[in-house]
C-alpha cells in the first residue's frame, strides 16, 4: 500500500481559512452550545436543523455526495478539514439518518425518479428520515427480521413493528427493511422501502432511558399501504441495499477529526494529571492508536473517492473508531476526577427531550467534567450500534481473511 503525503498543501490551507471563516461567521452561541456539549453521538434536533439549513445554502451539506445531485466533490483533505473544523469550532453534526446513510443507498440503487424527489428534499431538511432496521428479535443480526409487506396491487400492505428507532418522533419518513417472501435463505426475500410515517396504521411510542432521554422509539406498523414506486432496488433483493447502506453507517465518515478534538479536550481536562506518567502514558498511547486510525481512514476515504465503496474498510472503521471513542470517553472520566462522580444530565445536550434535565437545577463543577460520566455512558453503545463489533469481527474474519 503506497505511503501517503499527510501534509497541507498551500491549498488545502486556503480551505480550512475559508471554513474556518464560514462557521466563525454563522455560528451562533446556541449552535455552538449544541455541538460543544453534546452527550450523544446525535445533536438537539432543532439546531441541528438550523445548522444544516445554513449548510445547505452554502452547498456544504453533503460533503460525500455527487455534485450532480448537490454534492460538495471536495478532496478526501477537505472533508477531513471540514470535519475537524466543525468539531473544534463547536458547531452540531447533522443526523445522518438521510444524508450519510439513506441519500448514498439511493445514489447506489435508487430510481431516476426516487433520485429527483428525495434527495433534494434530504438536503434541504425537507424530510427527516429514521431508519426502520431493526426488531425485537432482530438486531445486529437483522436476517431474522419478521416485518411483512405483502403485494396488493400498486402497493405493499406493511405489518410489524421496528424498535431502537433514533428520532421516529420527529422523522417524516423511515427507510424499512420488510419482509416481502420467505425463502431458502433469511437474507432473501427481504425488500428497502420508503415510508412517510404520517401514513395511517403507524404509531410511534417513545422509549424513555433512565437517562431521561427520549431519542429511541418503537414504531408500530397496522396494515399500513406504501406505493410499490417506493421500493428501492428489486423487490425481495433488498438485502443488496442494506448491506450497502451499513458500509456508509459504519465507515462513511471518518471517526478520527472528531476523536482528535476530544482528545486534545481531554488533555485539557486533566491539568496536572496529564503530566503524571501513568496517565500521560495512556494518552500517548491513544494518541498513537488515533494516529493509526487516522491513516487508515485516509487511505479508505482516499479509494472511496476514486468510485470504492467503504466495503470491509467500515466495519475496520466502525471497530477502532467505536472502540477507541469509548476509551477516549474513559479517560476524560478519569480526568474530571470527583465531578465524574454525580449524574448530572442538565450540563450536556442530548440528542433529545431530557425530563431529568428539566427538572434538575444548575451543575456543579467545570461544565467540561459534569459531561464526561455523560459521554462515558452514552458511548458504550458505539460497540453495539450498526452492527455490533462482534458482527463485524465475523464480516472481517470470513470476507476478508476466508475463515
Amino acid at each position: 500500500m503506497p505511503v501517503m503525503d499527510m501534509n497541507w498543501t498551500d491549498a488545502d490551507k486556503a480551505f480550512a481559512d475559508e471554513v474556518r471563516a464560514f462557521l466563525d461567521a454563522e455560528l451562533t452561541p446556541d449552535l455552538r452550545e449544541a455541538g460543544r456539549w453534546m452527550t450523544s453521538v446525535y445533536g438537539d434536533h432543532e439546531r441541528s436543523m438550523a445548522w444544516q439549513a445554513k449548510l445547505h445554502a452554502r452547498g456544504w451539506a453533503a460533503p460525500a455526495w455527487p455534485k450532480q445531485h448537490g454534492g460538495t466533490e471536495w478532496s478526501v483533505t477537505q472533508r477531513y478539514i471540514f470535519a475537524r473544523e466543525r468539531v473544534r469550532a463547536g458547531a452540531p453534526p447533522v443526523s445522518p439518518m438521510g444524508i450519510s446513510m439513506c441519500g448514498p443507498a439511493l445514489i447506489g440503487h435508487g430510481s431516476a425518479a426516487q433520485k429527483a424527489h428525495f434527495l433534494p428534499r434530504m438536503l434541504s431538511g425537507e424530510h427527516f428520515w429514521c431508519q426502520g432496521y431493526s426488531e425485537p428479535h432482530a438486531g445486529s443480526d437483522l436476517a431474522p427480521l419478521a416485518m411483512k409487506a405483502v403485494r396488493d396491487g400498486d402497493d405493499f400492505i406493511c405489518t410489524g413493528t421496528k424498535i431502537w428507532t433514533t428520532h421516529a418522533n420527529v422523522a417524516n419518513w423511515i427507510f424499512c427493511l420488510v419482509r416481502t417472501a420467505t425463502l431458502d435463505r433469511p437474507q432473501q426475500g427481504i425488500t428497502f422501502i420508503l415510508i412517510p410515517t404520517d401514513t395511517p396504521g403507524i404509531t410511534v411510542q417513545p422509549i424513555i432511558m433512565t437517562s431521561g432521554e427520549r431519542i429511541q422509539n418503537q414504531i408500530f406498523f397496522d396494515n399500513v399501504r406504501v406505493p410499490a414506486a417506493n421500493v428501492v432496488g428489486a423487490v425481495d433483493d433488498g438485502w443488496t441495499v442494506a448491506k450497502y447502506l451499513l458500509e456508509f453507517e459504519r465507515g462513511g465518515s471518518a471517526y478520527a477529526p472528531e476523536l482528535q478534538v476530544r482528545l486534545e479536550r481531554v488533555r485539557e481536562l486533566a491539568g496536572d494529571l496529564a503530566n503524571e506518567p501513568i496517565f500521560a502514558a495512556r494518552l500517548a498511547a491513544a494518541k498513537i492508536r488515533l494516529d493509526v486510525l487516522e491513516t487508515y481512514e485516509f487511505q479508505a476515504m482516499a479509494s472511496a473517492a476514486k468510485g470504492g465503496r467503504p466495503g470491509l474498510s467500515g466495519s475496520i472503521m466502525k471497530i477502532m473508531g467505536t472502540e477507541l471513542s469509548q476509551h477516549i470517553s474513559e479517560l476524560a472520566l478519569e480526568a474530571a476526577g470527583p465531578y465524574g462522580h454525580a449524574f448530572q444530565p442538565q450540563a450536556g445536550m442530548s440528542g433529545g427531550p431530557n425530563h431529568i434535565a428539566h427538572q434538575a437545577g444548575p451543575a456543579f463543577g467545570p461544565r467540561a467534567a459534569a459531561i464526561a460520566p455523560l459521554k462515558y455512558m452514552n458511548d458504550r453503545a458505539g460497540s453495539i450500534y450498526a452492527g455490533s463489533n462482534e458482527i463485524q469481527r465475523n464480516i472481517i474474519a470470513k470476507s476478508g481473511l476466508g475463515l
